[in-house]
C-alpha cells in the first residue's frame, strides 16, 4: 500500500458574498477531487489545537501525526532546518520577512508618533535573487557575534540571534495588512534590540540599489524586514521511527521543507516551484509519485492558495484550487495506477479566507480514499459543507488523523456530535 497526502494550504474558506454565499471550495471546478469525494470517507479535522495560533506550522505538524502542543516551538527552526541551519542550544531563529512599509523612513520605537502601514507582506513577491542581494547587504553591515542573517526564498528569510529571547511577542506580518504597525512591534524582554535592527536595517535597505530599480520600474520596495515565528531547534522523532515507514515531501516553501528534514523525509527538488500561481504543479506530482516507487509515503504541499487568501484575491485562490485538481491530483491518480493500490489524503492546513486576508482556527473539511475500499459518501463534493454530513464526522485531534491514515490503529480517530 501507498500512501499519499495533498494539502492545499490555506484551501478551506468562509462564505463570500461575491460568490452567491458560497466558499472557492464550493465554486472551483474541481472535477477529479470531486469523483473521489463520492467514494471517500470525508469529514472535518480540527488542525489547530485550541490554545495554539492558526499557523501553517502548526497545520503541518498535526497534518502529519505531531501533536504540536509537545513539539512545535516556533516556525523559524523549522525554516533553519530546511537551510541546514545548525542551530546550538542558546541561538533562537527569527522568521526575518521582506515586506514594503508605505514609508521608506521609520524608526521602530514605541515612541514614534505615527506608524507607516503594513503594505505588503511580501514585499511584491520579490524575487528570489533579488532578496538575496538585500539579506546580504544586512549580513555584512549588521551582522556581529550575536546576530546572523541568512538567505531564504522570495521573501522569506531568517535572522539567527544567538542568546535572543523567547519570551517576546512577535506578530506576523500577514496578520496585519493594511494596518498601522506600532501596536505590533515585538514586545519584551530585549525587543529594544529587534526594535534598533529594524530601524538600522530600513536605512540600508531604503538606498540598496535593489530598491531603487524596483521603485523605478513601477514595483514594490522591500523596504523593511519583520521578525516574528521565533524558537529553538526542536527534538522529535522521525516519521520512520514514529511510523515505520520512510516517505517523501515536496514543497516551494521552506517551512515544509523543514519540517521534512526534521522527521528523516527525502525532501524532492522540483525545477519550478515557486509557491504561487505560476509553480510548477505537475511537476510536484510526478517527483512524488516517482520517488514511491521506493518509498511508501508522499507528502504533496501547494502554497498558492494560501497566497491568494492573503492577497484576498477570490479569483486567484479559484484558480490555484483549479490547479491543483487539474495538475496535481489528476497527475496523482494517473501515476497511481502503476503502483497499485494506495491510500490519498486531500485537504487544507488551515483556512485562509480572502475576507480576512489572515489564517483562521476553524476546522478544516478532508477526503480519505482507499482504492481498495471505496467509501460511498453521503455528501457529492469536497467542500465546507462536509461539516453538514449526516452523520457527522469530526477528527477533534487532527494529530491523531495521520496513524488512521497509515493503518496503525484500528479505530478511526472521528467525535460524532
Amino acid at each position: 500500500m501507498k500512501y499519499i497526502v495533498i494539502v492545499g494550504d490555506g484551501m478551506a474558506d468562509r462564505p463570500l458574498q461575491e460568490l452567491g454565499g458560497k466558499t472557492p471550495l464550493q465554486v472551483a471546478h474541481k472535477p477529479h477531487i470531486d469523483a473521489l469525494a463520492k467514494q471517500s470517507k470525508m469529514g472535518m479535522i480540527q488542525t489547530i489545537p485550541l490554545g495554539l495560533p492558526p499557523g501553517s506550522d502548526v497545520g503541518a505538524l498535526s497534518i502529519l501525526g505531531y501533536n504540536p502542543h509537545e513539539f512545535l516551538t516556533g516556525r523559524a527552526p523549522l525554516e533553519a532546518a530546511a537551510s541546514g541551519i545548525d542551530l546550538k542550544p542558546d541561538e533562537v531563529a527569527f522568521r526575518c520577512n521582506l515586506v514594503t512599509l508605505s514609508s521608506d523612513k521609520v524608526v521602530f520605537s514605541p515612541n514614534t508618533q505615527e506608524f507607516p502601514l503594513m503594505e505588503d507582506y511580501s514585499a511584491g513577491n520579490i524575487d528570489t535573487q533579488e532578496a538575496k542581494a538585500l539579506i546580504e547587504c544586512l549580513q555584512q553591515n549588521l551582522s556581529n557575534e550575536e546576530i546572523q542573517f541568512h538567505p531564504g526564498v522570495g521573501y522569506r528569510h531568517l535572522m539567527v540571534w544567538k542568546g535572543g529571547s523567547l519570551k517576546l511577542s512577535c506578530t506576523p506580518p500577514h496578520d496585519i495588512p493594511g494596518q498601522p504597525i506600532g501596536k505590533y512591534l515585538p514586545f519584551g524582554p530585549a525587543a529594544e534590540k529587534l526594535w534598533a535592527l529594524q530601524t538600522k536595517a530600513a536605512a540600508l535597505l531604503a538606498e540598496h540599489p535593489v530598491n531603487l530599480e524596483r521603485k523605478r520600474k513601477g514595483q514594490k520596495p522591500a523596504n523593511s524586514v519583520w521578525f516574528w515565528g521565533q524558537g529553538r531547534r526542536p527534538t522529535m522523532p522521525t516519521f520512520k521511527e514514529k511510523y515505520g515507514m520512510e516517505g517523501c515531501l515536496v514543497s516551494a516553501v521552506d517551512l515544509s521543507r523543514g519540517i521534512g528534514r526534521l522527521l528523516g523525509l527525502e525532501v524532492l527538488k522540483v525545477p519550478g516551484m515557486t509557491g504561487y500561481l505560476d509553480t510548477n504543479y505537475v511537476g510536484k506530482a510526478q517527483a512524488a509519485m516517482y520517488a514511491l516507487k521506493e518509498v511508501d509515503f508522499a507528502y504533496i504541499h501547494v502554497e498558492a492558495p494560501d497566497e491568494a487568501g492573503h492577497k484576498g484575491k477570490v479569483d486567484d485562490k479559484i484558480k490555484a484550487i483549479e490547479d491543483i485538481d487539474t495538475f496535481v491530483v489528476a497527475e496523482v491518480l494517473k501515476q497511481a495506477k502503476t503502483l497499485g493500490a494506495f491510500r490519498l489524503l486531500l485537504l487544507a492546513d488551515h483556512a485562509t479566507p480572502v475576507g480576512l486576508k489572515v489564517h483562521t482556527s476553524e476546522a478544516v473539511p478532508f477526503l480519505l480514499f482507499d482504492s481498495l475500499k471505496p467509501f460511498p459518501s453521503p455528501h457529492p463534493a469536497y467542500d465546507e459543507l462536509v461539516s453538514h454530513m449526516q452523520p457527522p464526522c469530526w477528527v477533534e485531534n487532527g494529530f491523531e488523523l495521520m496513524a488512521a491514515f497509515l493503518e496503525k490503529v484500528a479505530v478511526f480517530p472521528e467525535k460524532n456530535s
